[in-house]
């Protein structure tokens, strides 16, 4: 299967953002271990099976965008496995 590594950086246009991105990452890492995730100050990277990441990001954006008036994410996706 095709490993995906994918550069996340989300920015919700709220005052109170920092709530959103850790719910954010909270389900991401609910996935736990069909993911590998890293956090740093300035983005989080995400790596799996493309098939996978791929659909987990699907559901779990849109839940973020169902819930918050405007927010932007910035992805980077590589076709190979940075882990």
């Amino acid at each position: 299967p095709m490993k995906l590594s994918i550069d996340i950086s989300m920015y919700p246009l709220q005052k109170e953002y920092g709530p959103a991105i850790l719910d954010f990452i909270a389900r991401l890492e609910a996935h736990h271990p069909t993911l590998t995730i890293r956090k740093n100050t300035l983005s989080t990277q995400v790596f799996g099976d493309y098939d996978v990441l791929m659909d987990i990001l699907k559901k779990e954006i849109k839940t973020t965008f169902e819930a918050l008036d405007t927010t932007v994410m910035v992805m980077k996706l590589v076709n190979e496995d940075l882990v």
